[in-house]
């Protein structure tokens, strides 16, 4: 068959999308919507089709699986499953296998980020416990994160996804639990192999020597100022640095003298007062630094009267995550001490050197800001910019009345969508609607709590994926495949439906990667005369199980700086981990949604 002129412009714009998505210049959602426009203007959708994405019975269910995880979270269900991790032991065996198994268990029931989390600052306090490099437990938890989704309908977006297309087939949407065959059996391998072998060929990014340290970090970039009453004005650099005993580390790495920058002043640079000093340490080391030497920090010049770690003002480390609204932002441009009643005191960027001032210095995700603060302004800007804190804290234990109300709405929820009483969406949406008027979720929360970048990149796929299908790409791709399946088993054919979703989910959105595939895969089968319901639990399996890159789901993103990974890193357990899961879900689908002639 040779592809026609709408197949090569659907093709061209699908394909444009993924170089976009992978490069990551702009966000998912701006290239998806762009696509969209693309699409409509070739002519290959009509106008009254161009939004109907966003009414999408999957767009509105995932909004909702959202709201609830919220309430979830609010109610302090996942806070008592996380309270008794501290008597697991040191032993990391344990460790890796309570953490991941209860992130695997929250993530079946949640947004599978809301529960990495939450418990992502209890595993780097376990690290800390225990003396040993918080990479060690943090990409097991994240994926074991992706691996818990794959248990029932709600665990990730790719489930919801696929369920609704089956409907295509002419067959009724999979059910709760329709996935838990394939999906739990999978997970409980996945959990063996992470638990037993997986953490240890995680590349180990050691801490610092100090045990205080709750994670290795690149040192702050800080400002601080020389006041006239310092003794060290009128000495140089050296004896600045020097004074401060061999234990303290500290690099003087710019210079700022009447609005002139000298980055890298030499060590024989008098110091004057009023210097503006950009020095590189630790949180530890910049205390003990400007505390010696009678220093300023440069965000508490004139209008902050608390000092560094005092009593009614404390410090906290957290990291700028991917759904952050702070990146391409400044300190100085959202004016954080007048605005939030927060200074920032440092920012640690891995591997590069800040070229600008710190408040003009742009943040990007992955930054782990030194904040200084109140507790109520520290929550509040934590809430507003949606970053995690890193550093030591006392878990929210729910009131028991919260608890079990909570999962009394999303139990029977679960059950009415179980017995196909009512179709999941309108089952999840009342749930929500629920959870806001008993006040688990405060109406002010209610959109904070859905990802709407998601929700708009699924809005914007849904036509593109109906364009590859209408245009007959989807079935130009199946035939090609059909081609090679005559050479191949039906278990070898299905492996390649599964792999090649499992590459795709690893560069694209999972839910886009679920979106293009499954046209694809009931074309297939249809091609094939057999049942389309092998392909997508296939589809379903390879799109949540991105663990070969940062860039595959969010949950690889949120650990890589805390880790301190490295882009490559994700290979050593990546890799052998998606092997076994093809190994394990291939056969499970086979025995459990066999390819039943139709």
């Amino acid at each position: 068959m040779t592809p026609t002129l709408d197949q090569m412009l659907v093709f061209v714009i699908l394909l444009v999308s993924l170089l976009l998505f992978v490069w990551g210049r702009w966000r998912y959602d701006l290239v998806a919507l762009t696509a969209l426009l693309l699409v409509f203007i070739a002519g290959l959708i009509p106008a009254d089709q161009v939004f109907l994405g966003l009414g999408h019975p999957a767009v509105i269910t995932v909004a909702a699986v959202l709201v609830l995880s919220r309430g979830l979270l609010n109610a302090g269900v996942v806070d008592i499953l996380s309270r008794y991790l501290a008597r697991v032991g040191s032993r990391p065996t344990l460790q890796v296998a309570t953490l991941t198994g209860i992130v695997m268990l929250c993530s079946g029931f949640m947004n599978n980020v809301g529960a990495l989390a939450l418990l992502m600052p209890v595993a780097i306090w376990m690290s800390r416990q225990s003396g040993r490099s918080p990479s060690l437990l943090l990409m097991p938890l994240a994926f074991g994160s992706l691996l818990g989704g794959l248990v029932t309908l709600i665990g990730t977006p790719p489930n919801i996804i696929i369920a609704l297309y089956r409907v295509e087939t002419g067959r009724p949407p999979f059910g709760m639990f329709d996935f838990t065959l394939v999906g739990g059996g999978t997970a409980v391998i996945g959990l063996l192999f992470i638990a037993l072998l997986g953490w240890r060929l995680t590349p180990r990014r050691e801490g610092r020597r100090a045990p205080e340290e709750l994670f290795e970090i690149e040192d702050y970039i800080s400002e601080v100022i020389v006041p006239e009453t310092s003794k060290f004005v009128g000495q140089t650099i050296f004896h600045l640095t020097s004074g401060m005993g061999s234990e303290t580390e500290v690099t003087v790495v710019g210079l700022i003298r009447g609005g002139r920058h000298i980055p890298a002043p030499s060590w024989y640079e008098v110091v004057h007062a009023g210097d503006i000093l950009m020095v590189e340490a630790d949180s530890e080391d910049l205390k003990t630094f400007i505390d010696d030497a009678e220093l300023l920090l440069a965000e508490c010049k004139g209008d902050c009267s608390a000092t560094l770690g005092s009593d009614d003002i404390r410090l906290m480390e957290a990291v700028i995550t991917p759904d952050s609204p702070l990146p391409d932002q400044t300190a100085t441009g959202l004016h954080l001490r007048r605005n939030f009643g927060v200074n920032l005191l440092a920012i640690a960027r891995r591997g590069r050197r800040l070229e600008r001032r710190l408040g003009r210095t742009e943040f990007i995700i992955g930054d782990i800001l030194l904040l200084q603060g109140s507790d109520e302004s520290l929550q509040g800007f934590l809430k507003t910019f949606k970053c995690l804190p890193l550093a030591e804290r006392g878990l929210r234990i729910g009131q028991p009345r919260k608890v079990v109300l909570a999962l009394s709405i999303f139990v029977s929820a679960m059950a009415l969508s179980a017995m196909n009483l009512l179709p999941v969406q309108i089952t999840f949406t009342g749930a929500a609607v629920i959870m806001v008027l008993v006040n688990l979720v405060p109406l002010k929360e209610i959109y904070e709590s859905i990802d709407w970048p998601v929700i708009v990149l699924l809005g914007a796929m849904f036509p593109l994926g109906h364009a590859l299908e209408s245009t007959g790409g989807a079935r130009l791709i199946a035939e090609k495949l059909l081609l090679f399946s005559g050479y191949m088993s039906p278990m070898a054919t299905l492996a390649v439906m599964m792999v090649g979703t499992m590459l795709l989910s690893n560069v694209v959105n999972n839910a886009a990667a679920a979106v293009l595939m499954a046209p694809i895969a009931i074309t297939l089968a249809e091609g094939m005369a057999v049942s389309a319901d092998p392909f997508m639990m296939a589809v379903a399996v390879g799109a949540s199980c991105a663990f070969l890159t940062p860039v595959g789901h969010q949950s690889n993103a949120l650990v890589m700086a805390p880790g301190g990974y490295r882009f490559g890193d994700y290979w050593y357990p990546g890799l052998p981990l998606s092997i076994l899961v093809t190994l394990t879900a291939i056969p499970l689908i086979m025995f459990f949604w066999p390819m039943i002639p139709v």
